[in-house]
Parts: C-alpha cells; structure tokens; sequence
C-alpha cells in the first residue's frame, strides 16, 4: 500500500511539474509575441530601405516585411507573433534580430523569450576603445585604422586621415572606403588603378555580405550605392566575388605623390567582424613620403587647434 501511494504521489507531482512547465512555455511564447509586435512596430519602412507606399495603416513595417528582410516564410513568422507552439532555430532568431535592428540586450532578450542558445553572443563592435586608438597613434607615420566588415571607418591615425583625402572633412555617415571609392572624387583619384580596385572591393562587398544578407543595413548600403552610382550599379549586377587578401596598395597622394603600401589586416576580436588594418611602406621612397605626409597631417592638426587656443 505504501509503494502505490509513494508512486501516486510522484505520479502527481510529475504531472504538476509538466503542466508547470507547459504553462510556463505558454507565457513565454505570449511575451514572445508581444516583443516581436512593439519590436516592429517601431521600425519605420525607410529606416530598412523600404518604400512606405501610401496605404499603410500598420505602424512601422509589416508582418510579411518582416518575413522578407529576415528570409523567413510569411506564415511562419505570422505564427511567432501569434505565439505558436512552433520550434524556431537559432539560425531563423538570428535572422529576425538583425531584420528588427535589435540592440545587444534585446537581442540577448529575444534568445531567452525563446529558449534558444545566441549563436554569436556579444560579437558586434560597439566602439573603438582608448587602447585601440593608442595603438593607431603609435603606428604613425605608418597609415592605420579600423574598419568593419562593411568597410565603415571606426577609427583611424592622422597619416590615414590624409592618404586619399581629409577624412575629417568627410560627414561621419559617409565614412565608408566603399562609398567614398564610387562617389568621393578626391578618394577615387587617389586610387592608381581605379577601376581595378574598385572591382574588387564591390566583389569583396558581396563575398562578405554572404554572411550578412538579411541585415537591413548592408541592403540600405547597396541601395544607397547603387542609387548614387551607374558605375557602380554596373559593377553590382556581375555577381563577382572574391576573398579578402593583403597585397600592395598603390595611391596617388595629393601632396607627397605616389606612395606604395603593404597591406596587413589583424582582427581585434574572436569574431571576424572589426579589423586594425596597416599600411607599411613598400620601398625607402614610400618610407620618405610618409614622413612628409605625417608632418603635413600634424601641421593642420595645429593649424585647427590654434583658433580654439586664443
């Protein structure tokens, strides 16, 4: 008799624990869904590089906006928000984030909402830190800066700032080697071989990009290029790719003439996501020109500074 009411007990109190669990399932695809829904809604067309249209009545993007930014089918997204009993992989979560423009902690969020385990946890660069800019002020005369994978400038050392033109001239939004090789005519003429280099780098875009399609921001980027550039519009629809590589980098400096530069990338962090990349003189005369240049770069550095002085 003993033994019958020890397992009825364990009996019930296992039930409990499963309906404890599948309720508790149940809330958190509930929050789940009211995430997804405030997540978009505050999303407007234009912030992904969609047209707004002029019958929208939802509040920031639709549902199956959604589903195309982030390459999920429209009914299975329909059904996260409507708080489903759905299995969803890691992979799909990763493509909603980025589709939503999560920041880290609502990222970290939507992972937890979702039991999943985050297949890249905290790999975005979130700034360039004090050390980091130590080390480019350090390589100087030598060029150097920070750059991501979609070639954004992070930071750089005032020999790079003048290499292809004053980069502090330059609105912080169009600090990007891509952008400024197809529309900036004082960057594109520093360029020796032009339609060369400029070959590569969009086929070294879309080689990346491979990794980063569904994210709103690298089709903003193409949008935005292919709108400002024919050339470039051209060069896109070839689908050419290639791997990123460190060779010899030939450039026309508008003051000091033509310098030539071994290229060398290193990650600065586990991910391949940001990169310190350098540039060392090939031969003595580059070496010489250098100099001349970071002389040039310190001098407007204290031409700039004097008006604040008096």
């Amino acid at each position: 008799m003993t033994t019958i009411v020890r397992d009825a007990v364990a009996g019930a109190r296992a039930g409990a624990t499963a309906e404890s669990r599948s309720a508790g399932a149940e809330i958190r695809r509930g929050e789940l869904a009211a995430f997804l829904r405030s997540r978009r809604e505050r999303i407007s067309p234009e912030q992904v590089g969609l047209p707004r249209g002029r019958r929208r009545r939802t509040p920031g993007l639709r549902r199956e906006e959604v589903a195309q930014l982030s390459t999920v089918g429209v009914t299975w997204y329909t059904w996260l928000e409507q708080g489903r009993d759905i299995h969803v992989s890691a992979q799909v979560l990763d493509a909603i984030a980025r589709a939503l423009l999560l920041d880290r902690s609502e990222r970290t969020h939507l992972f937890a909402l979702a039991a999943a385990i985050d297949p890249t946890p905290a790999s975005e660069c979130t700034g360039v830190p004090q050390s980091l800019q130590l080390m480019l002020e350090q390589l100087e005369p030598f060029p150097a800066c920070v750059q991501n994978s979609r070639f954004d400038l992070l930071a750089y050392n005032r020999t790079y700032r003048l290499l292809m033109c004053d980069l502090d001239k330059v609105a912080p939004e169009d600090r990007n080697c891509l952008w400024l090789a197809f529309t900036h005519d004082e960057w594109r003429s520093s360029l020796v071989d032009r339609d060369e280099t400029i070959r590569l780098m969009a086929a070294k875009f879309r080689a990346v990009m491979a990794e980063h399609v569904a994210e709103p921001a690298w089709k903003a980027m193409v949008k935005r290029l292919e709108d400002a550039s024919p050339e470039f519009r051209e060069i896109w629809a070839r689908h050419e790719v290639v791997r990123p590589g460190d060779k010899i980098k030939v450039y026309r400096q508008s003051e000091v003439g033509i310098v030539r530069l071994a290229a060398t990338s290193l990650w600065t962090g586990p991910q391949q996501g940001p990169k310190l990349l350098t540039y060392t003189p090939a031969d003595a005369e580059t070496h010489e020109r250098l100099e001349r240049l970071y002389a040039l770069a310190l001098a407007a550095e204290a031409t700039e500074a004097a008006p604040a002085a008096v």
